[in-house]
């Protein structure tokens, strides 16, 4: 477009969009509003002539959505005009590359990323909710798409009203089940409660309007009962000069009618309608301290419950979210919850963008969208105007989503195959996949997929799995569904091996059990287990004639010389008097076992094999409660093992510590820290309670690496001021 066409008239465009452009003066440079300016007239021009629902022009839409994006989520110059540009670009009225010719290469990318969101049409099904909103981070190369379209879809919520009643159930469904979702992961706490209200307003307007009314009947003595409980804490809040403010916040009405219905009470039965809120300003090196002092000062004054009493202080909540919580009850019985934290928490918490800066020039690499969101909304803690600079344009690209013929969306892993969509969709339909079509086009099941694809599965009734698609698939799923087909088709073969051997065994009417019979053979065949006996005797790979030669000489006494089976070479398991001693390691092949449920060993602990019938090699620890008994009645089953030595870290084992301590306030939150927080140590579970003698005691499941992990652990566990007992036990 010639620039005499491309802008409006000055006079025109103040006159039009004069509120906007005022608005934006107070966040940009001369410079940048000349660009905002230039792409606001392109956008006026473009969409002439389309209006909404309401009659008001399609433009307006673009304006309010660029304000949201710079005034409440503060993003900048390219974000605003990449917002007035998008419905530009989707109408086919304007290119995203003319966009960047004009504005710059980033807004080439912030369009594409907005218009590939907009071409999505999402099912409404809860169980897809979380595959769409996994695709929308997909799309966001540019993390600022995400921010945008949360503008984009809050500005539409707002304006809902003018829309039919179908768009409006749509849309307010998808703002609950997908959009607030993304919005609380970022930390856009105001966003997404908003999202959740209007949504909850059209989705269930009864249930609104009356908790609605409720909420405003009750305001007026809400905010007496407020003014008289924080008396005593301001005056010592005030004694002491600690640099405060108070806020009460109202619960949102979805948060009310969420709760309501998940524990099926009335909204008379809710007590934490309101929580005060105490933001104190202190450096950051001592928000920990002053929000126990002034803890203390609220529970010097009444009574907390322990129950209630929440520390995302010492352990930030994973998006990120830090506050000190705690429900305390006055002397007339009435329940309040109190929420302390500093003004940069409290920042954090509102808008999802802190004042300091924690993360920057971090190159993730690929990241699933779990650690996207979480990545982004780290990045947004700072400011937001260099965004795109500090992070690495990867998006979740170890990720893939494919959809159905009829619209159903798959998420797969990047590299997955037809076949693992398949197994992704049904095991039957997988187990009988011949090919399918990729995009209308005929492929073979070993077909790579890509983004965006839309895929088609062909099968055959006579189509069975084989051990070589093991090869094909890169899912868990696919290659655990495929591993179970064989081994039941194994399990059949061994089955009808079974049958034979003990059938000629009593015809033989040897004076030996099928259970030792098993034992001999295998051993004299260098076999694992009996079902690979059996397995060899049906496909004719052990000769059950051979098989009777072996059992009437070890019964004469006579020595016999091992020798492999017919068929595929297999990891010896060396008999009880060997010498040598099974390793055990993170990437063992061809060696089927598994470690023992009684005493769950771990890297470190000295252990043992026990060869079983069926089940390949289980591991018991040493001091196992059935090593005794298993020595003694089956010593020619025992192998010795040992762990593989390693300098690198193996695959994190559980690990149970009982822990017995004083029932003190606290005592619970300083274990998890020093699990979680000093030692950065996983906690799987943890389950403590008083006993008869007025005690803490219970059980703390830990993922660990090995032992010595476990004695770090117990070591600084019993280091806590409190703990009486810490030592690990059997799960």
């Amino acid at each position: 477009m010639e620039d005499n066409k491309e802008l409006m008239g000055v006079e025109a465009l103040e006159l039009k969009f004069g509120d906007f452009l005022r608005h934006a003066d107070g966040y940009f440079s001369e410079h940048s509003m000349g660009l905002i300016r230039r792409a606001l007239a392109i956008a006026e021009e473009s969409l002439a002539g389309i209006s909404r629902y309401d009659g008001t022009p399609m433009v307006f839409h673009s304006t309010r959505t660029a304000e949201i994006v710079f005034s409440e989520i503060g993003l900048g110059r390219n974000s605003v005009i990449s917002t007035l540009l998008h419905d530009v670009v989707r109408i086919g009225k304007f290119t995203a590359e003319e966009a960047g010719s004009l504005f710059g290469e980033q807004c080439v990318e912030i369009i594409k990323g907005l218009t590939n969101i907009s071409d999505v049409k999402m099912k409404q099904s809860k169980e897809q909710a979380e595959n769409f909103r996994d695709l929308i981070v997909s799309y966001s190369t540019d993390p600022r798409v995400i921010l945008i379209k949360l503008a984009d879809r809050l500005e539409v919520m707002r304006s809902l009203e003018m829309f039919p009643d179908a768009k409006r159930l749509k849309k307010s469904w998808e703002s609950l089940n997908l959009y607030s979702q993304i919005a609380h992961k970022l930390g856009l706490y105001s966003i997404k409660s908003e999202l959740e209200d209007i949504s909850l307003k059209f989705l269930e307007p009864e249930a609104y309007v009356d908790i609605q009314t409720k909420l405003e009947e009750s305001a007026e003595e809400r905010n007496r009962f407020i003014e008289e409980f924080l008396k005593p804490i301001r005056a010592k809040l005030d004694l002491l000069g600690i640099k405060y403010k108070i806020k009460s916040r109202t619960k949102s009405i979805y948060s009310i009618w969420s709760k309501m219905r998940r524990m099926k009470i009335r909204f008379e039965d809710i007590y934490d309608i309101f929580a005060i809120r105490i933001i104190f300003d202190t450096p950051q090196d001592q928000e920990k301290p002053v929000a126990w002092q002034i803890y203390s000062i609220v529970t010097d004054f009444y009574i907390p419950n322990p129950d209630r009493m929440r520390d995302w202080i010492s352990i930030p909540k994973s998006n990120g979210y830090e506050s000190l919580h705690t429900t305390v009850v006055t002397k007339q019985g009435k329940w309040v919850e109190i929420q302390i934290r500093s003004e940069r928490m409290d920042e954090v918490a509102e808008r999802g963008i802190a004042a300091h800066w924690r993360y920057k020039g971090v190159q993730q690499g690929g990241l699933g969208s779990e650690q996207w969101l979480s990545k982004l909304r780290e990045l947004m803690e700072g400011d937001t105007h260099g965004l795109a600079d500090r992070f690495e344009n990867s998006g979740s690209s170890d990720e893939i989503f494919v959809f159905t013929p009829k619209g159903d969306l798959r998420k797969l892993p990047k590299g997955a195959t037809l076949l693992d969509f398949a197994f992704d969709i049904h095991s039957n339909l997988g187990a009988t996949t011949i090919g399918g079509k990729v995009n209308h086009r005929n492929v073979q099941m070993r077909e790579v997929l890509h983004n965006g694809d839309i895929v088609e599965i062909t099968t055959s009734k006579t189509q069975k799995p084989k051990s070589d698609w093991l090869q094909i698939v890169k899912t868990g799923k696919a290659r655990n569904k495929i591993k179970a087909y064989l081994r039941e088709e194994q399990a059949k073969a061994a089955s009808l091996g079974r049958e034979e051997l003990e059938r000629k065994i009593k015809n033989w009417k040897l004076p030996i059990s099928m259970e030792d019979a098993v034992s001999v053979v295998c051993k004299y065949y260098k076999v694992k287990t009996g079902t690979e006996l059996y397995g060899r005797i049906a496909d004719g790979r052990v000769d059950i004639a051979d098989i009777k030669d072996i059992l009437t000489r070890h019964l004469a006494g006579e020595p016999l010389t091992e020798v492999k089976a017919r068929g595929p070479e297999r990891m010896k398991v060396a008999s009880a008097a060997s010498e040598d001693a099974l390793v055990i390691d993170d990437t063992i092949k061809n060696l089927d076992y598994k470690l023992a449920k009684c005493c769950n060993p771990i890297r470190g602990d000295e252990v043992f094999g026990f060869v079983t019938v069926n089940s390949g090699v289980t591991i018991h620890r040493n001091d196992c409660p059935n090593a005794a008994r298993l020595r003694e009645l089956y010593p020619y089953r025992v192998q010795p093992a040992r762990w593989r030595d390693s300098k690198t870290a193996g695959s994190a084992f559980q690990a149970t510590i009982r822990v017995v301590a004083d029932n003190t306030t606290g005592i619970l939150n300083r274990i998890t820290e020093v699990i979680s927080h000093e030692l950065k140590i996983n906690i799987r579970s943890m389950s403590l309670s008083p006993n008869a003698k007025g005690e803490l005691t219970g059980l703390i499941n830990i993922e660990v690496t090995g032992t010595q992990i476990v004695d770090m652990v117990i070591y600084n566990i019993m280091r806590i001021k409190g703990v009486q007992k810490a030592y690990r036990v059997n799960n």
